[in-house]
């Protein structure tokens, strides 16, 4: 009697046949003898025998699989963007007949490892990379390892020609929240984003400089007065506003470079007795849908529906190569979407944004 997990090895002692004979039942029971069929499924079926799907993903190297690292939240905010993105990836995937596996890694250097075990097992037919950053490693080695995979987010940096992926347009995004402010009749608004040039940081950094250029002429020292930069957190944010209020806030509102900022920002200026003072975040995260903060939608199902055309086209239900003809990026629009209690524009009944006024009304009301 067998007491572990039967192999196929048991089940050619049992029924008598080679090991090959059960391998060909299994995959290919045609150019077997009905009664060496027959004889071999019934020791399957006595001994309750299940094929192992690591070694038929091996034999087919097809998975229906896509694996996606999770990422650690960094704040309760911003957080639920992936979230909301891998929600709606699973579900379109699951249209294709593809499955979403999520892994965990510490680093880049961790996740490459994953990579190659999943790629090795067979375990996936392709990778979805997230968080790019300036030469990054992992699309590096997926490249050059043929690999088919997408990444959200642009390959930051000058070597991109072998790196599909789909992005948001953070600096369109920004431009029109930015213009959205200055249609309210208002000039000097501020910019608060992070230390550094992330790329994403930078990009949405770029759509409120060129949009304050193009209508007020500003140079870069005039600009960088108005742009603050902290940590992606909402205390760090509240203290440098708080910063900038005690200094006479000198500002007839903000751009923030997302939502974490705003929620602080917003914070700060209302405790300071500022409660109608414009601040736009971007992510629109529920949060943001909570507070009523008017915030940039980075319009994740698009984003969700692009990366799975570049991995399968645009109805497929298996992975291409990826040396297949096709596109190989994808910009995806984002939306401002605009609140009622931002006080940023009056909203109808139909919860569409108004036409912005014109004249400075709403800049006296701040001062």
């Amino acid at each position: 009697m067998v007491t572990r997990l039967p192999t196929v090895d048991d089940v050619a002692r049992a029924a008598g046949v080679s090991r090959q004979t059960v391998s060909n039942v299994l995959n290919t029971p045609a150019i077997v003898r009905d009664e060496t069929r027959d004889r071999v499924r019934r020791a399957i079926d006595e001994l309750g025998y299940r094929p192992h799907a690591s070694a038929r993903r091996l034999r087919t190297r097809a998975s229906s699989t896509i694996g996606i690292r999770l990422d650690p939240i960094t704040n309760g905010v911003s957080g639920s963007v992936l979230d909301r993105y891998l929600h709606s990836l699973t579900e379109q995937a699951a249209a294709r007949g593809m499955r979403i596996m999520l892994f965990t890694a510490t680093d880049h250097a961790d996740e490459i490892a994953q990579f190659r075990e999943l790629r090795d097992g067979a375990d996936v037919d392709a990778f979805i990379v997230t968080a790019t950053q300036f030469d990054d490693t992992r699309l590096r080695w997926l490249a050059a390892e043929k690999v088919p995979f997408v990444s959200f987010g642009r390959p930051w940096g000058d070597d991109t020609a072998d790196t599909p992926w789909v992005d948001v347009d953070g600096r369109a995004g920004v431009a029109a929240a930015t213009r959205h402010l200055i249609g309210r009749g208002l000039e000097r608004i501020g910019f608060l984003g992070w230390p550094g040039d992330s790329g994403t940081g930078g990009d949405r950094r770029r759509g409120w400089a060129e949009t304050m250029r193009e209508r007020f002429g500003l140079d870069d020292v005039a600009l960088d007065a108005l742009a603050i930069e902290v940590d992606d957190a909402v205390p760090a944010a509240r203290r440098a506003v708080e910063r900038l209020v005690d200094e006479g806030l000198r500002l007839d509102g903000l751009v923030c470079v997302s939502d974490s900022l705003a929620l602080g920002a917003m914070m700060a200026v209302r405790e300071a007795g500022h409660p109608r003072f414009p601040i736009i975040g971007f992510d629109n995260t529920p949060v943001a849908q909570a507070v009523g903060l008017s915030s940039v939608d980075q319009q994740l199902a698009e984003v969700a529906s692009a990366t799975l055309e570049l991995l399968m086209g645009p109805t497929g239900t298996r992975v291409i190569p990826p040396d297949s003809d096709g596109p190989r990026s994808r910009f995806v629009t984002p939306k401002l979407v605009v609140r009622r209690s931002s006080h940023l524009a009056p909203v109808d009944e139909a919860g569409e944004a108004a036409a912005p006024e014109t004249g400075n009304h709403h800049r006296k009301e701040q001062q």
